[in-house]
This record gives structure tokens, sequence and C-alpha cells, in this order.
């Protein structure tokens, strides 16, 4: 099986180095990365500028560019031979609720999903995850179970693991995204050279984190899988459209 890895927080990560140690023992691996943190980059793509592409001494390749940059260039462009699975992470935090608007792990596997390739996000939750053994092992089963019984049609699966050891995790839920308040405010304060700058501020708290969300999986101590679509239609609100422009 060819396994097409990437992330956000660049080919130096140590969260990429676990998941692909350990899909290493799945597949065919190759890593294909941004070359420096893009954490927040959502789906953009570069189109004011080319990208280039450079292999690090460890055999990672980066991309000067987003994680959706990196996808796109591995699948449409680098790879001789399609991927049979997009695999991003493993993340330095959690991706649960809203941050799958934001998040460039998430934008990473979509981008392989819209190229019509199984793909899935995984992300460590913690105030401070630094061990990812737990979360490669579970990366690991995953890619055996796609493996062993692959999907009919591509799919697109948002993974977030417990900070722990592999043996307290509970085993796996599927899940529904929950969602988080408002963001809170911007950080004001000044630099240097005495100017107002502004931080972007933390993300909410959870809002909607009842049974049978990813909030509520992980907190509970299980792994959450969350089947996402990219279907933006608001279908409920046609009629009411519809109307208004009568």
């Amino acid at each position: 099986m060819r396994i097409l890895i990437s992330n956000d927080d660049g080919y130096f990560a140590p969260g990429i180095e676990a998941l692909a140690q350990a899909l290493g023992e799945v597949g065919e691996v190759t890593v294909v990365a941004p070359e420096r943190d893009r954490s927040g980059a959502s789906n953009s793509l570069t189109l004011d500028r080319p990208l280039s592409l450079r292999r690090a001494r460890n055999g990672f390749y980066h991309v000067n560019g987003t994680p959706s940059d990196c996808v796109h260039l591995a699948v449409t462009g680098m790879l001789e031979r399609l991927p049979d699975m997009v695999v991003s992470g493993i993340n330095h935090g959690a991706n649960m609720g809203d941050d799958t608007i934001y998040s460039g792990t998430v934008a990473a596997a979509t981008e392989g999903y819209l190229l019509g390739v199984p793909s899935m996000a995984l992300s460590l939750v913690g105030k401070s995850p630094d061990d990812f053994a737990a979360a490669a092992q579970v990366a690991m089963e995953l890619a055996r179970r796609f493996k062993a019984r692959p999907f009919r049609c591509p799919v697109l699966l948002n993974v977030n693991i417990p900070e722990g050891p592999y043996a307290a995790l509970k085993g796996f839920k599927v899940t529904r995204l929950g969602r988080r308040h408002k963001a809170e405010p911007v950080i004001r304060t000044q630099s240097p050279r005495d100017e107002t700058v502004y931080w972007i501020g933390p993300a909410g708290a959870a809002q909607d984190a009842g049974e049978g969300t990813d909030f509520a999986a992980v907190a509970d101590g299980y792994v959450s899988v969350t089947p996402l679509q990219i279907d933006l239609t608001h279908s409920g609100q046609m009629p009411a459209v519809t109307e208004w422009l009568a």
C-alpha cells in the first residue's frame, strides 16, 4: 500500500516523524510536508508564485507552501502512481469541532480526498502533548484496517486521540463534530517599534460537547473518528432564499 504523509507543523515536527515510522510498517511511505509551521493555513493553495520541492537528509520532502500545496503537488505531479491513502499529522493539539475549518492538518487530508484518495487527519489532544507513541499506534491500526478492508469510495476521516498511553484508550467512537463558543478576543500588544499589533486569541471553549460529539468521545478516553464531507450547501435555507428572490 502506498501512503502519502503530510502535516501543517512542518517536515521537522516530531509528530510526522512518529507517523512515518509507524506507517512504514504498513506500506510504502512518502512524506511531503511544509518547510515551516503552517498551522491555521486551512485549504489555501499558493497561486501567486511557483513552489519548490526539496528533500531533507531524513528522506522527507518539503515544500515552500501550504499543507494543501504539499498534497496537491505530490498527487498531481510528483508521484508516479496515485497513493492508496493520504494521512495528515500527527498534529500537536486537537482539531475538533470548528477547529476543522481552520486546520491545516485537516486541509492536507481534505486535499487528498478532493483528488479522489481516501484520507485521514490525526491529532493528539492535550495541553502540551509530546509523546506521540499512542497516536502513532492508532494511525497504524487504522491504516491496517484500511489495507484489509478498503472503502469502496474516497472517505475523509478526522481522528482525535486523547493524550496518554495506548493501553489507556477505551477504543474508537464514530462521532460528529461538536461546536465551540466564539473565539476569545484578539490580544493587543506593542511591537519593539512601539506599534500596536494584534495576536489572534485562543479558540473558545466547547459549546456543543454532548453525547455523540468528538469533544465528548475524547473527554471519555475514546479515539474520535469523524467522517467529513465538503458539501457547503445549506439545503435548509434554499426555500427561504428562493422566496426572497421571487
